[in-house]
């Protein structure tokens, strides 16, 4: 089985930059500079056939290429627990545009439509099921609020397989298609 993402990968500067923002908090996983990227689509895990016609079919997605900016910092929720620290990417609707064209192609491929709305965002920092601390967070937050970087350019859709281990993800791209 391999469980892939379609992702955009920001610039070595803009990594770098979420990277220095990444400071001390209780019982973050902070992303290191190799995982920072801007999800397109989750997938899941698929056998090799359907991995072979899902690159086939976002091969065919054609868009420009993205210019965007970090534009603060938010928390996912999940059962009324922060689980997830991310930045803020903008303007949305390009990338929400690129996403419902991913989200078309991989139909195509047999990958069941996504039914979330579609926030684009860099995932920062994961909290443990026991391990958050909501004060802590909030000021995290706080204190990053105004967390933003120039405008950049996001050139490549890119295809990921995302293979886990006791040291959390490692993302390896597995197909890369030029924005035009």
């Amino acid at each position: 089985m391999h469980r892939l993402f379609v992702a955009l990968r920001p610039p070595p500067d803009i990594r770098d930059a979420l990277v220095d923002a990444m400071d001390e908090l209780p019982g973050a996983r902070w992303q290191d500079e190799e995982q920072l990227h801007v999800t397109l689509r989750f997938i899941g895990e698929v056998e090799r056939h359907q991995a072979e016609d899902i690159a086939a079919a976002l091969a065919t997605v054609s868009a420009p290429v993205i210019e965007a900016r970090v534009d603060g910092v938010g928390t996912f929720d999940r059962r009324g627990r922060v689980d997830t620290l991310w930045a803020r990417i903008v303007p949305a609707e390009p990338l929400a545009a690129l996403h419902r064209k991913v989200d078309q192609a991989l139909a195509r491929a047999g990958v069941a439509r996504d039914t979330r709305r579609y926030l684009p965002h860099l995932t920062l920092a994961r909290f443990g099921r026991s391990s958050s601390d909501a004060g802590a967070i909030a000021r995290w937050v706080a204190d990053h609020a105004a967390l933003s970087t120039p405008t950049f350019t996001l050139p490549h859709l890119i295809l990921y397989e995302s293979h886990l281990g006791h040291e959390g993800a490692q993302y390896e791209p597995v197909a890369r298609w030029p924005l035009a």
